[in-house]
């Protein structure tokens, strides 16, 4: 069994008077792609958020790599190696895509290797490198949001839906983005509502509902199982694409 370098136990968080998450258990093993599925309002999120310490869990426990975050500010929890996409993308907008990626990197510098890394995954930031990010397309700025997380290495890459909206040849790219960091030995966890992208990507699979982990497994376990998918996400991922 794969040993894991993020964990999530009991996990309870509220947002003013709500109460989103209760009592989540999660395991991300490491080095491997972990796509956190389920329907719109299970608390996906709410469970990112979390982790990234934004916020932050009133009950519960959450390990990197053995230590507890749980309690650590989002800067502290960054500085381990763990980057986040938010489904927002979170870029700045006034600002051109070489200065959103400096802002990415460590000390404002680039790793030029990292950097060539990036242009082959994203060509267009080449291109795009002094245009404002706010000018760019959807799927240009979804693949700088990327970027900002990956021009470093990291150690945990949590994305969240970043193929909302995207037009298919745009997915591709992220789907070979992913793949190639994955080879690599980076642990992603995703949230990811289309087919395609979490087949192609995902090794094992968390589904939520009404704020618990109702089911973990095998992502390919799940994608052949219609009947399953269709019982635990109210549909069958075919028809989510």
């Amino acid at each position: 069994m794969t040993e894991a370098l993020l964990t999530l136990e009991a996990i309870a968080t509220d947002i003013g008077a709500y109460h989103i998450l209760h009592g989540v258990d999660l395991v991300v093993p490491r080095g491997e792609v972990t796509m956190l599925l389920g329907r719109n309002g299970a608390g996906k999120t709410t469970s990112l958020r979390s982790i990234m310490g934004l916020w932050p869990p009133h009950h519960g426990t959450i390990r990197f790599d053995g230590q507890a975050i749980e309690r650590l500010a989002t800067p502290e929890i960054a500085r381990l190696g763990i980057a986040y996409v938010p489904e927002n993308m979170g870029i700045f907008t006034q600002l051109t895509v070489q200065e959103n990626l400096k802002l990415a990197a460590h000390s404002a510098r680039f790793d030029e290797a990292r950097l060539d890394d990036v242009f082959r995954f994203f060509p267009i930031l080449k291109t795009k490198w002094t245009d404002r990010a706010g000018l760019m397309s959807g799927g240009q700025k979804q693949m700088l949001a990327v970027a900002r997380a990956i021009v470093e290495e990291r150690r945990l890459l949590i994305v969240d839906e970043p193929t909302k909206g995207l037009a298919p040849a745009v997915i591709d790219q992220l789907i070979e983005c992913f793949l190639e960091l994955k080879a690599r030995a980076t642990t992603i966890l995703l949230v990811e509502q289309n087919f395609h992208m979490a087949c192609s990507v995902g090794d094992s699979v968390a589904v939520m509902d009404n704020g618990r982990i109702i089911h973990s497994g095998s992502m390919a376990t799940l994608a052949a199982d219609a009947d399953l998918q269709t019982h635990l996400l109210g549909l069958s991922l075919a028809s989510h694409q």
